[in-house]
């Protein structure tokens, strides 16, 4: 199996809670030092002149890690991806999509998780800015702000890398 050294690797804190992504070079720095084990390899091996080394796809913090909790930043992307690409009025899944403020920032609309949302370029065009009522539109689903559950949060990474699975369910 052909990987790089850029691929993503799984990091788990010291209590195996998932707590971040990093490169198969960062992830090889933090074992050799002595900062975390490798807890799943699979991917192949890295040789050196001397060594081989397994390649390295979840590894685990020897010493705990206290972090806040866990937030979505609101982003476009995360916004197109908490809408499932789908344009919010019509439902299509057009190639090009825009960011639409239900309630328009020129009467007081804010950049929040409840009033932005996914809207194809017609629809958008369409609403214009005016309110859902004055536009005579209808959203299909209320936004609401995604939860920052480690499925969310990792769900990018899921597609490719299947083994992650036991380590992000439950969190």
């Amino acid at each position: 199996m052909a990987f790089s050294l850029s691929d993503p690797v799984l990091v788990l804190n010291a209590n195996f809670e998932p707590l971040n992504v990093c490169s198969i070079r960062r992830a090889m720095g933090l074992i050799v030092s002595d900062k975390a084990t490798m807890i799943l390899d699979g991917r192949g091996e890295i040789r050196s002149v001397s060594n081989i080394f397994p390649c390295p796809s979840v590894i685990r913090l020897e010493r705990m890690i206290k972090r806040p909790r866990p937030r979505v930043k609101l982003t476009k992307s995360e916004i197109f991806r908490r809408d499932n690409y789908t344009c919010q009025y019509c439902g299509q899944k057009p190639h090009t999509l825009t960011i639409d403020h239900i309630h328009p920032r020129r009467l007081g609309g804010k950049g929040s998780w409840e009033n932005l949302v996914t809207a194809c370029p017609a629809c958008n065009h369409r609403k214009g800015g005016r309110t859902l009522a004055q536009a005579h539109m209808q959203l299909l689903q209320p936004p609401t702000t995604p939860s920052a559950s480690a499925s969310y949060i990792f769900g990018r990474y899921l597609k490719n890398n299947r083994d992650w699975l036991p380590y992000v369910d439950g969190w």
